[in-house]
Order: C-alpha cells, then sequence, then structure tokens
C-alpha cells in the first residue's frame, strides 16, 4: 500500500465523506453522456470519482482534476474559423475556472484542473500540422492567463514528456508502443462493447466531417475513416495512461461521454444540440435569449454575424442581440 494510500485509510472521517460527495454533487449537472436517465443520477453512482476525491479530501490537498482535450481545431474550415481558439474556448475555460470556484465553496483547499492537450498524440492520423497544434496550445495558455484562470487551470501536452531531443513523430510512436492497446485488442473491445462501438462511430463521423479536398470516392473516405479512427482511439488510449502515469492521483475528467461507475467522469464545456459537440470542433453561437451554442461554422453564418476581437473571428451573434463586446461579459451555457 502507497504512503498516500495508507494516509488517508487512516484520516477518513463523517467530514471527509461529505464533502467527497459534495464534490461529486457539483459536478453531476456537467456530466456529460449519452444515458437517458440523467435525473436519477446520485453520487454513489460515481464510485471512482469519490475514491479519487476522498484521497485529496482527506489528506486537505486541493483536489486536482486531469482533463484531456483541447487538441486543435479541426483542419474542416466549414467547421470552426481557422487552427487557433476562439470564444468558444474562452468560456469553456472560464467555465472550470467556475467549477473550481464553486469547489472551493465547500472546500477550502479548492480544485484545479490540468487541462492535458492531446492534439499532438494524434495529429498525423486526424491531417493537422504540429505547428497549427504548437499554435493552439500556446493561444490556450496565453487566454488562461489573460483570463486571469491560473489559480486553477494549468496545461500539459507532449512537449513536456520524453525529453527535448525527440521529434513528435518518435513521441507519438513510443507512446502508442508502450502505453496503447493492440490494433487486435481495439478491434475486439469495438466488436464486443457498445461503449467502445459509440466511441468508435462518433469518432468515425467525426474524421469524415473534418477531412477537407478528399479526391476519392465517399465509400473510399469511409473506409480511410474507419481505419483511422482505431488508430485515434489506441493514441488516446496511450495518452490517458501516459496522463495517469505522470499524475496518478488525479481525479481522471473525459470530454467523451461516460457512463455512471466508469473510470472517468464526463463533463460537458458549453451548450450543444448533442453530447459529441466540443469547442475545437465547432463555433459559438450568442443567441437573442442571451444563451450561447455550439454549432458548425455553416450553420452558425446563416443565422448570425461574425464578431471579431483583436482582428480575429471569434463567435456569431444571432441576429438582434448586442454588440460583441457585451456578448464576451455573459457567463457560458454549461
Amino acid at each position: 500500500m502507497s504512503e498516500s494510500a495508507t494516509t488517508t485509510s487512516h484520516a477518513l472521517t463523517p467530514e471527509v465523506e461529505r464533502i467527497s460527495h459534495e464534490i461529486v454533487r457539483l459536478l453531476i449537472p456537467h456530466r456529460r453522456t449519452v444515458e437517458p436517465d440523467t435525473h436519477l443520477d446520485k453520487t454513489d453512482d460515481f464510485p471512482e470519482q469519490l475514491a479519487q476525491i476522498r484521497d485529496f479530501v482527506a489528506n486537505n490537498e486541493q483536489v486536482i482534476f486531469s482533463l484531456p482535450g483541447f487538441p486543435c481545431k479541426s483542419p474542416n474550415l466549414d467547421k470552426v474559423f481557422s487552427h487557433l481558439p476562439d470564444h468558444g474556448e474562452r468560456l469553456a475555460l472560464r467555465f472550470l475556472d467556475s467549477l473550481c470556484a464553486e469547489i472551493e465553496k465547500v472546500y477550502a483547499p479548492g480544485a484545479k484542473v490540468l487541462i492535458c492537450s492531446d492534439g499532438h498524440i494524434f495529429g498525423d492520423v486526424i491531417h493537422v500540422p504540429d505547428a497549427h497544434i504548437d499554435a493552439y496550445n500556446d493561444a490556450i495558455a496565453d487566454m488562461i492567463r489573460a483570463e486571469g484562470l491560473a489559480d486553477h487551470l494549468d496545461t500539459f501536452d507532449l512537449r513536456d514528456v520524453y525529453g527535448p531531443d525527440l521529434t513528435y513523430d518518435e513521441k507519438r510512436q513510443r507512446a502508442a508502443v508502450t502505453l496503447g492497446p493492440s490494433l487486435e485488442e481495439l478491434r475486439a473491445e469495438v466488436r464486443e462493447d457498445e461503449s467502445s462501438l459509440r466511441m468508435y462511430r462518433g469518432i468515425t463521423r467525426f474524421l469524415v466531417e473534418d477531412t477537407a479536398n478528399w479526391e476519392g470516392t465517399r465509400s473510399a473516405l469511409q473506409r480511410d475513416c474507419r481505419r483511422r479512427a482505431y488508430e485515434v482511439i489506441l493514441r488516446s488510449r496511450a495518452w490517458s495512461e501516459l496522463i495517469a502515469e505522470s499524475y496518478p492521483r488525479n481525479v481522471r475528467l473525459s470530454i467523451h461521454p461516460q457512463n455512471r461507475g466508469s473510470i472517468k467522469f464526463g463533463i460537458r464545456l458549453l451548450g450543444a444540440a448533442d453530447a459529441w459537440t466540443t469547442p475545437w470542433h465547432s463555433t459559438l453561437l450568442h443567441r437573442t435569449d442571451g444563451t450561447w451554442e455550439l454549432m458548425h461554422r455553416r450553420d452558425a453564418q446563416k443565422i448570425g454575424r461574425e464578431v471579431y476581437v483583436d482582428g480575429r473571428p471569434s463567435h456569431f451573434e444571432a441576429i438582434g442581440t448586442g454588440t460583441g463586446s457585451d456578448a464576451e461579459d455573459r457567463p457560458a451555457a454549461a
């Protein structure tokens, strides 16, 4: 038994248990899932998260969450403005900051989210240049500083592991070989497990939508994306294991839908029409009722106008709403 586990087992009290359940209770309204009966969620439905949080609370430490995500923008400009983050990412970061602030109200040491950008681990598979991923990651870090969110948010990416001498390709290969499942294991899992099958189909759909300038047939594109979807999942699993090795105690979050009882807790960053949409696959529309919604650029531009901030496209304003600068001060719909 580790020293941390020993300390925790001796430090469990009714107050530790109460606070741990309260923190999970704050997470539940933002759960990302495809389960239809979320109104039945209870804190006891999430034993993995309770155990992880309890370990921090029992030691009176700041709760640290690991969130793989914020990889890069989609290469399809029908879905996004450019390769750089926009107001969608900004509001997602603000949401994570506000969630940590809510936790701080019930637990004085508070919480922090480590954003583990997974863009480089599969950038070659999704056809996004490493230079674009670097620019995106650097802009996310700049946003965190500019928004004053550094007390609650930090970043981690492939540049932080395996030393400075390896190329991105070499780092990707090392992670995939040493930490990822084999393709045969992954294919068997997709055949046998419903949630893995949903993940595979969702990623295949994203890859089809994200592919730009395809010159072959539609059926050839689908075959190519089905092949690449397995590689994306393999690399993502390797990245998840790398995070777990680097930060074994952290509470594990996911931007993908997760069922009750999963080792990861799926979290929805912003309002969207489905459980799969993220800021990096879409743009943000500010509706006339004051709410925000993520949607593809081609759809948002039919009902809104582009708003620029600091010379870059930021989001869409639905016709009839206020100015872009006013919109930035309103809270995100989560």
